[in-house]
């Protein structure tokens, strides 16, 4: 199931950020505390708040206990896209649980948002990530050459979208 995430996730947002296997392919820092862990769930309730990103705690239905993270990181609002973002616990690997979040959140963005396109902004190294986003007609559009720096070095960016199934979406500005 999908649900907001609140200040009572902090000991598994820090389990998630904190852990070097989650964390290989998001170059960000390793949260280290539950200061840090608590600042990443306060940036998220602001972009919802603000209506500038939206991400939910992913949980098993019969349990509340976070054990990944989806969402949309960032929303372009006035180009109906989206940016999705996506962490799990590395004990749920392997198990369908991503795939059927990231179809709920697909179906949010596209029906509930009316997004036109959402993107994946993906490590090269990160051929799970992109196997899971092909599995779900995500094409790469670009491949930025150390676009990025992080932790000291010039880091590579492929960026994967999908255009909305919803073709005669008639879209407001």
């Amino acid at each position: 199931m999908l649900r907001a995430i609140t200040a009572a996730d902090v000991n598994k947002v820090l389990k998630l950020r904190s852990d070097k296997t989650v964390m290989a392919y998001i170059d960000r820092a390793l949260a280290v505390s539950p200061a840090d862990a608590m600042e990443l769930i306060e940036k998220i309730i602001d972009a919802v708040k603000n209506n500038q990103g939206i991400t939910w705690a992913i949980a098993f239905k019969d349990a509340s206990a976070l054990i990944g993270t989806i969402g949309f990181w960032t929303i372009d609002k006035e180009n109906h896209r989206a940016e999705i973002c996506y962490t799990l616990n590395p004990q749920q690997h392997r198990q369908g649980i991503m795939q059927e979040a990231i179809v709920a959140v697909l179906e949010y963005g596209f029906q509930t948002m009316r997004l036109h396109s959402v993107e994946a902004n993906v490590n090269p190294a990160n051929e799970a990530s992109q196997k899971l986003l092909a599995k779900h007609r995500f094409v790469q559009e670009a491949f930025f050459k150390e676009n990025y720096y992080f932790n000291g070095k010039f880091l590579d960016s492929a960026i994967y979208s999908l255009l909305t199934p919803l073709r005669n979406l008639q879209l407001d500005n």
